[in-house]
């Protein structure tokens, strides 16, 4: 019967071990996710709507009601990629969007960056 209950004991201790390992996991993948979620929607907002003058860097943090509690911030630079040899106002040009998605997990500031281009009309300011 002793030996019976020990063996039981350690695989218990085992088995608990390895949900807190599982449950961590998981606990790092949300919060992943939800970093990747608030990503794609600062990224369709810096796309659709026309971010600062090239060059210039934007940051700020979410909402903590979008965001679960999780503290996730931001920041976006925009850098013109391709311009016409002789830029002339209404021709085309290529801008390149650098997104830096970061958050705090735990004790631990995790990050990961998005790329995105977009087409731009050329304008008084851009020549």
């Amino acid at each position: 019967m002793l030996v019976a209950s020990t063996i039981m004991a350690i695989a218990i201790v085992g088995l608990l071990s390895g949900i807190a390992g599982a449950t961590r996991n998981a606990a790092r993948l949300r919060d992943y996710d939800r970093a990747v979620q608030l990503a794609r929607l600062r990224m369709n907002q810096l796309v659709a709507d026309a971010p600062a003058a090239a060059g210039q860097v934007l940051n700020g943090t979410f909402d903590a009601s979008l965001t679960g509690g999780l503290e996730v911030g931001w920041q976006a630079r925009l850098t013109r990629v391709e311009k016409p040899a002789q830029p002339t106002l209404g021709q085309p040009s290529l801008e390149r969007i650098e997104l830096q998605i970061w958050w705090v997990s735990g004790r631990e500031r995790r990050s990961f960056t998005l790329d995105a281009y977009r087409n731009h009309v050329l304008q008084q300011g851009d020549l």
